[in-house]
């Protein structure tokens, strides 16, 4: 279990289609690596999250509960393949879904609400399952991706910051388990009926 890449944004505009015509809205969720497994720079973590990366909407990302937001690699094979379904070429890089932390190792079944993670000097709290909105459709270029993340349980999940300090990619995640009475998985699936929902693929 490890970080493999950080990744940081800054609010920009964001274009949104709105029938025959587009309108702005402001995001953060385009995210840039700045530590990799073959650039391991160290990166600061402070009580509101990585040093150099911005929120645009606090209800929904960022402040003190959602500070870090980490999402599997594991979880990117699905959306190539899903790309290339599509006949879309690129290649997904880090940082594709808004995440501050890559990482590898660690699945939503696997994570707690409550389990606290060490990495190098910094410590940090799970704390719930990402919820995506219409930005994440968006950025992906279908207006199902949402949808998508919430029906395949890849959400992610955010993480709060006990203990600031620095980080790199390839540092080992340490999870020390809390009560283990909810797991990412369960709260996410909890929190969605997907008898209220079309199917995926309808």
């Amino acid at each position: 279990m490890k970080i493999i890449s950080i990744n940081v944004g800054q609010i920009q505009p964001l274009l949104a289609p709105a029938g025959s015509q587009s309108r702005q809205v402001l995001s953060a969720i385009y995210k840039r690596s700045v530590s990799s497994l073959s650039n391991q720079q160290d990166h600061r973590v402070g009580a509101f999250g990585l040093e150099g990366d911005e929120q645009a909407n606090l209800d929904v990302h960022g402040g003190i509960d959602k500070a870090v937001y980490a999402y599997p690699h594991e979880h990117y094979a699905f959306w190539q393949d899903w790309l290339s379904r599509e006949g879309k070429l690129e290649q997904l890089q880090f940082g594709n879904f808004g995440e501050n932390l890559t990482v590898v190792g660690l699945h939503e079944k696997d994570v707690y609400v409550g389990d606290h993670w060490k990495i190098a000097n910094v410590l940090l709290e799970v704390g719930r399952f990402r919820e995506p909105c219409f930005k994440f459709n968006i950025k992906m270029g279908w207006s199902g991706a949402a949808k998508a993340m919430i029906q395949t349980k890849t959400t992610g999940w955010y993480l709060k910051v006990l203990q600031p300090g620095v980080v790199k990619a390839g540092d080992s995640i340490e999870v020390i388990p809390g009560n283990r009475q909810l797991s990412i998985l369960v709260q996410s699936s909890s929190f969605y009926s997907k008898s209220t929902q079309d199917d995926l693929w309808s």
